[in-house]
């Protein structure tokens, strides 16, 4: 090992971002087909197949058991959007825990058949089996699609100056995924019908990305997508950045952070910005695209805000809150993790009613 973390040992999350690239500088060797090989900030890779381009992704659902097949679906297919890709294959890896019912898999299989046909999208193969030492089904799925090689849009291609555009919210899977997992403590302090609003974000908006990249890409003027996950729009902007060897202010106020999410980040004593982000796009783009791109948005029915900006790499990651700059925190330990973990704490009804 070369940066000093022999005998170290990991929590739940993502591993350190360092020890990550040189993992994958060291072991993943370079393939002339490969467009867009594995790397901080690469989310999907890109491999030239004939006049085509082949996308691939991989994840798995850890965090929810309640809809994890429609999960599976969605975060996987926007990685591909994300690259300028139709999502149209899927293989998924099933590892059931001992003592499953017939009826839970069936549904499963039932779930994820009609996730894939309302994306187009073709379930094609994969694994199943029983696997000692769980206590939940765990869905991984690996998903291919394709694009032109002019459609292909590479990551990395943020630049100093170019604006930080969010769509719809943050949060929105975090909040859907605490709201169906912990129903009955959190109705308890924030009554059913917030729960039932936050559980409904799963589908309205959804957690889908790809239309709004159908929406925005066409338009121009866009530099680089993201789709933040795991570690939230926090780790979202950084992986953003770090593709790009950029970093990113962004501005506190301008967020979009939707009530039920505010409530239940509240009741649980959690920051939105290092929640499970799946459903809102960030985009990097060019300034003077902006109100195209806003206004594109805007027809659509896609609430889009400005959220901040692209800086030089020296800059770092910056958080501009109301009592000043400081750094933008990293969430290696996503938030949502976390609250799974150690449940709603004695103070959250107090703090839910204090929350705006």
């Amino acid at each position: 090992m070369t940066d000093g973390r022999q005998g170290e040992r990991f929590g739940v999350g993502k591993l350190p971002s360092s020890f990550l690239a040189r993992l994958l500088a060291t072991y993943a060797p370079h393939d002339g087909s490969v467009i867009v090989g594995p790397g901080i900030g690469r989310d999907a890779a890109a491999i030239a197949f004939g006049d085509r381009i082949l996308v691939a992704k991989t994840d798995p659902i850890t965090f929810a058991t309640d809809h994890a097949a429609t999960y599976l679906v969605d975060v996987n297919g926007n990685d591909l959007a994300c690259l300028g890709a139709r999502p149209r294959w899927l293989l998924v890896t099933a590892l059931l825990p001992e003592g499953v019912g017939a009826e839970e898999v069936e549904s499963q299989f039932a779930e994820l058949a009609a996730a894939c046909a309302a994306r187009s999208i073709a379930l094609v193969g994969g694994h199943t089996e029983v696997t000692a030492g769980l206590d939940r089904t765990i869905l991984v799925g690996m998903m291919l699609g394709d694009t032109s090689h002019d459609g292909l849009l590479l990551p990395g291609g943020a630049r100093p100056g170019d604006r930080l555009l969010l769509t719809k919210g943050i949060a929105l899977e975090g909040t859907a995924l605490l709201a169906r997992e912990s129903a009955a403590e959190l109705a308890a302090v924030l009554g059913e019908e917030t729960v039932q609003r936050a559980q409904h974000l799963l589908m309205e908006p959804g957690i889908s990305v790809v239309r709004d990249v159908d929406v925005l890409l066409p338009v121009g003027g866009v530099a680089a997508l993201h789709d933040p996950t795991e570690g939230g729009l926090g780790m979202g902007v950084r992986e953003m950045g770090s593709a790009s060897n950029c970093g990113a202010l962004l501005f506190e106020d301008r967020l979009p952070i939707l009530p039920e999410t505010r409530a239940v980040a509240a009741a649980f004593g959690l920051d939105p910005l290092g929640m499970l982000a799946s459903g809102a796009l960030l985009v990097a783009a060019r300034p003077d695209a902006v109100p195209t791109l806003a206004a594109a948005a805007d027809d659509a029915g896609i609430p889009i805000a400005d959220i901040g900006e692209v800086v030089p790499e020296a800059e770092g990651f910056v958080l501009v809150t109301a009592d000043g700059r400081r750094p933008l925190p990293e969430w290696t330990t996503d938030e949502v993790s976390r609250a799974l973990a150690e449940g709603l704490p004695a103070s959250a009804g107090a703090a839910a009613a204090r929350t705006p």
